[in-house]
């Protein structure tokens, strides 16, 4: 049985000061919780500080992005090795912004993929329509293609460690959310692509988490769907009170 995974994207958000005082705030918060996998992603200038104020608790630590070359001759990027000794377990991979604001593909998604899980670290990886593409009826379509060149030599091993997230692009930083029952559709295709490609085990023990205006009020309406095994919360996972009451809300059978 897959246990919820809640993961914070901070985004451009918290100094390190600022990013170990939440840690130390949440930690706290949440350290009687042990049936959901939680974790936050700071900037690549707080992974170090925040893993140290994270070990031996029940938080991991995610980088937002990573780049796929193991070292070299390019500035401003920081490499899957790096992110390792940092601290952190996951990174995240082809965020709709990564997408949108800086041109990746879903080549460029797949070779990233494969530097992480090459590192040792988990990759988040995220796939998702814009609202164009909705309106299009084409959302199935889309994520057919991301899921299939983004995962794209990806055994089934691997693909079971793998997290996916699918965030609808339209719902990311709008305020607006899919409603459950549109993201139980999204999620219920994603399996089943994934039981197609991968197998039936591989497919059930993949993390498949919804991001998209996650907040302490809708999620225990979104992971009541069968297929949602939790969320990559944005800015909701900004303040210690609210990323909490999401953590505890998504346990099973939370009332």
């Amino acid at each position: 049985m897959r246990i919820p995974f809640i993961a914070g994207n901070w985004k451009m958000f918290k100094t390190v000061h600022e990013a170990v005082l939440f840690v130390k705030e949440l930690r706290s918060a949440v350290k009687d919780v042990s049936d959901v996998e939680i974790a936050v992603a700071p900037p690549f200038t707080a992974v170090h500080a925040v893993a140290e104020a994270a070990r031996n608790t029940n938080i991991g630590v995610a980088a937002q992005d990573l780049y796929f070359e193991r070292e070299g001759a390019f500035t401003g990027e920081v490499s899957p090795t790096m992110i390792k000794e940092a601290g952190a377990e996951y990174a995240i991979i082809g965020h709709s912004e990564r997408r949108r604001l800086f041109g990746e593909t879903d080549a460029i998604v797949n070779r990233k993929t494969m530097a992480a899980v090459a590192a040792g670290l988990t990759p988040i990886v995220c796939i998702g329509e814009t609202l164009e593409e909705r309106e299009r009826n084409e959302t199935l379509a889309i994520l057919d293609r991301q899921i299939k060149d983004g995962l794209d030599q990806v055994s089934a091993t691997q693909l079971a460690e793998i997290v996916i997230a699918y965030e609808p692009v339209w719902a990311i930083g709008t305020g607006r959310t899919a409603t459950a029952a549109q993201a139980g559709e999204a999620h219920a295709h994603i399996r089943k692509r994934l039981r197609q490609w991968f197998g039936a085990d591989a497919a059930d023990a993949c993390h498949v988490i919804y991001g998209g205006s996650v907040k302490p009020d809708n999620i225990r309406e979104l992971i009541a769907e069968a297929d949602v095994d939790g969320a990559l919360v944005g800015g909701a996972s900004l303040e210690v009170k609210s990323f909490t009451e999401i953590v505890t809300r998504s346990r099973r059978g939370a009332v």
